[in-house]
């Protein structure tokens, strides 16, 4: 066995199910609120996973950057199903995507004028970059290797890291109203994929070099999203398990 007969095994038993569990409302919701509970849940999961050997000092300093940069996507993520909420009057994906092709005014903030929709997919961009670690926000997938790996795996597979591009696919209908996010979206997956793939070659730990393949490939479905293959992009979601 991978791990020795110790009350740990129980921690990553439990940890192992709490990361799974808010999977299924993620994948599987028909609204944002239940998006952003399971988001959150795999975000919670993922920062007990990593911190699993606590008594060692890396990997506890990778568990506090996993935990902050996924926050910092979450300030992107959370105002943009609030701005999905103001502007629609409802968190339900199938009445907002109906709504859409409406018709909508600006939002004017700090003397700019702003496309409301515009607003909304950058928004949501920047929860998907925190999540699924593209350029900027890269840096703790590779740190994430500090904790088991049987963890590391996890993380890294069709899961967690997947989960920013699951949620562009969820919300294209939304996204293909914006072309200017449409063009960010498209520049961020270009850059990461070329970044990570650069960075990967240097690295000498193997577990980096997986870590650093894993964001590149992201890079690729995020720059799917961005012209508009998303069922290329999410076909692509079980490449970075192998």
């Amino acid at each position: 066995l991978f791990f020795d007969l110790s009350p740990r095994v129980t921690k990553l038993t439990f940890s192992g199910q709490l990361f799974f569990e808010p999977l299924i409302p993620e994948r599987q919701q028909n609204n944002s609120l239940q998006l952003f509970l399971g988001w959150e849940g795999v975000g919670l999961a993922s920062y007990l996973l990593i911190h699993f050997w606590f008594t060692r000092l890396q990997a506890d300093k990778a568990a506090i950057k996993a935990m902050l940069v996924n926050r910092v996507g979450d300030f992107g993520l959370a105002p943009g199903i609030s701005g999905c909420f103001t502007l629609f009057q409802t968190v339900d994906f199938s009445t907002i995507f109906a709504c859409a092709s409406a018709p909508r005014n600006s939002w004017i903030s700090c003397n700019m004028r702003l496309n409301a929709i515009t607003l909304i997919c950058i928004l949501l961009l920047i929860g998907a970059v925190g999540k699924s670690a593209q350029i900027g926000s890269h840096t703790w997938s590779p740190d994430a290797m500090e904790g088991p790996t049987p963890v590391s795996a996890s993380i890294h597979a069709a899961t967690m890291v997947t989960a920013g591009v699951f949620m562009i696919a969820r919300c294209s209908p939304l996204f293909e109203y914006s072309p200017t996010a449409l063009i960010v979206i498209t520049f961020a997956g270009a850059m990461t994929s070329f970044l990570a793939a650069t960075t990967g070659i240097l690295q000498n730990d193997l577990k980096r070099v997986i870590a650093y393949s894993t964001c590149s490939q992201l890079g690729y479905m995020i720059f799917a999203c961005g012209i508009s293959n998303y069922s290329v992009s999410v076909f692509d979601s079980p490449v970075p398990s192998h």
